[in-house]
């Protein structure tokens, strides 16, 4: 009989055999995913530095600044 150990040992290696088929997918995606979440940050770093300058100049209530999202276009409202 098999005991606790070298079945969970067996049950380590059909899980690593299984998942070398769809290791390349993953980490491709996990990759993607930190690419994202790296550029968001840094537009959110840059949206607050703009902010901060834009304050500090003129006095007035001023706009931010449009944000570019790639893949997307948006038709301007100039009814205000």
């Amino acid at each position: 009989m098999f005991g606790i150990g070298e079945l969970t040992i067996l049950l380590l290696v059909i899980v690593a055999v299984l998942a070398v088929k769809r290791l390349p997918d993953l980490v491709r995606s996990a990759g993607k995913a930190a690419r994202i979440l790296k550029s968001e940050k840094q537009a959110l770093k840059d949206e607050g530095k703009s902010e901060g300058r834009s304050e500090g100049e003129g006095g007035g209530p001023s706009q931010p600044a449009p944000r570019v999202i790639r893949g997307e276009t948006t038709e301007r409202d100039t009814t205000h």
